[in-house]
């Protein structure tokens, strides 16, 4: 059974830190380009960032470049998202994603960041 479970959301003052966790199981997690996205109460959901499934190339959202940090670490079928300098708008339910180069995807069922003072 495929999961994706997303952890380390919460409260955050502005101007802070979080680190958000997706442990992967049920598929080959290593083949995978993981991606995590966002989405604001009223919004669409948005790509914040993106691995490749060795880890060598990573892509951010201009929104987040400089401030945003994805890793993964393959053994322990975990990415991460290092979120420093937080700020209001920052505040979303954030969403882990899957895809394999076959375009097949799996989504974990999210983590709630709020950043306010």
């Amino acid at each position: 059974q495929v999961q994706l479970v997303e952890s380390g959301g919460g409260l955050v003052q502005p101007g802070g830190s979080l680190r958000l966790s997706c442990a992967a199981s049920g598929f080959t997690f290593s083949r995978y380009t993981m991606s995590w996205y966002r989405q604001a109460s009223g919004k669409e959901r948005e790509l914040v960032a993106s691995i490749s499934n060795t880890g060598g190339t990573t892509n951010y959202a201009d929104s987040v470049k400089g401030r945003f940090t994805i890793s993964r670490d393959n053994a322990e079928k975990t990415v991460y998202l290092q979120a420093n300098t937080l700020k209001p708008e920052d505040t979303a339910v954030y969403y882990c994603k899957a895809v394999s180069v076959y375009n097949q995807d799996y989504w974990g069922q999210g983590t709630q960041v709020t950043v306010s003072s």
